[in-house]
C-alpha cells in the first residue's frame, strides 16, 4: 500500500470532481492504519501547496446513520482555509462546483481557547477548554462511486469532508457552563428544505453529546503521534445531528436550533 500515491490520486480527485475506483479492492487488507496514513499524506500535500489547517471535523458520531454507510467508528480530517465559510447574517450561498454527491448536515461547532487533552471525557470539563459554539452545517462529499465504501476507505477520503459553514458563535460563559452541558445534549435541530422539514435530531446524537464527541477526537490522536493535538484556536465540527440529506444546486436549507439560545442557518446552493 502506497498511501503518497493514493493521497495523490484522491487529492486529483478532489481538484477535478471526480471517482475514483475502490481503494480496498486494489489494495486488500486496506485498514484503519493505512487510511490515516493516507490522511497524513494528504495534510502534508495540501498544506504544501498553501493550504491552512484551521481545525478539524468529526464524522459518523451519529450512530443512527451508521448502517446506512457501513461504519463502524467516527473518523477526523481538517478543515482548511479552502473549505471553511462563515456565514453573514445566518445566510450564505455555496457553489457546489467541484462537488461530485453532496450532502448535507447540520451539526454543532466548538471553538477551542486551549488545548484539550485526551483523558478529558466529562462534558462539563471538555466546555472549560472552549471559547464558543455555533450552528454548523457540513457539506460532505465522495470520491467513492454511489457512497459505497469500506469505513477505512471513508478517511482516507478526507473523512468525506467538503466544505464547512459556521454561523454565529454564542460565547461560552462560565456561568451558563452547568446549564449548557444539559442544552447540547438535549437541543433539538430541525432541518429544512425549501421551507419543508427535512428531518429532525437531537444534540444526543453526536456520540451521546457534542462534547463527547470533541473528547473522543482527543483520545484518538493521542494515538495518533503523525498528527498535531488540538490546539487553541481550532474550530470543531462534531458531527451531523440528523441524516445526511443530498443536495442540488437551486435547493435553499436552514437549520434551527430548539433548546440553545443560537440561530439556525440557511444555506442557497448554486451551480
Amino acid at each position: 500500500m502506497d498511501a503518497s500515491q493514493i493521497a495523490k490520486e484522491l487529492l486529483a480527485a478532489l481538484d477535478a470532481a471526480k471517482t475514483i475506483p475502490s481503494i480496498v479492492a486494489r489494495n486488500p487488507g486496506f485498514d484503519w492504519e493505512h487510511g490515516y496514513a493516507v490522511s497524513a499524506e494528504i495534510l502534508r500535500l495540501r498544506r504544501a501547496r498553501g493550504e491552512r489547517t484551521l481545525g478539524r471535523k468529526i464524522g459518523f458520531t451519529n450512530r443512527n446513520i451508521w448502517a446506512e454507510y457501513g461504519a463502524t467508528a467516527p473518523i477526523w480530517a481538517h478543515v482548511y482555509d479552502t473549505t471553511l465559510i462563515v456565514a453573514t447574517d445566518r445566510r450564505a450561498t455555496v457553489s457546489l462546483r467541484g462537488s461530485i454527491q453532496p450532502r448535507l448536515e447540520p451539526e454543532i461547532a466548538f471553538k477551542l481557547k486551549g488545548p484539550l487533552p485526551a483523558g478529558v471525557d466529562d462534558p462539563r470539563a471538555v466546555l472549560d477548554a472552549l471559547e464558543w459554539y455555533a450552528p454548523s452545517f457540513e457539506i460532505v462529499d465522495c470520491r467513492l462511486a454511489d457512497w459505497k465504501f469500506q469505513s477505512a476507505e471513508s478517511e482516507a477520503d478526507f473523512a468525506l469532508h467538503w466544505r464547512l459553514i459556521v454561523g454565529a458563535p454564542c460565547e461560552i460563559r462560565e456561568a451558563d457552563k452547568d446549564a449548557l452541558v444539559g442544552k447540547l445534549h438535549d437541543c433539538q435541530v430541525t432541518l429544512h428544505r425549501n421551507g419543508a422539514v427535512a428531518d429532525r435530531g437531537v444534540g444526543a446524537n453526536a456520540l451521546g453529546h457534542p462534547a463527547s464527541a470533541l473528547a473522543h477526537l482527543a483520545a484518538v490522536l493521542a494515538g495518533q503521534p503523525q498528527f498535531e493535538p488540538l490546539a487553541a484556536g481550532e474550530i470543531v465540527t462534531t458531527g451531523t445531528l440528523t441524516a445526511a440529506m443530498p443536495i442540488k444546486p437551486g435547493e435553499t436549507w436552514s437549520s434551527e436550533y430548539a433548546g440553545l439560545p443560537i440561530a439556525g442557518l440557511e444555506l442557497h446552493f448554486t451551480a
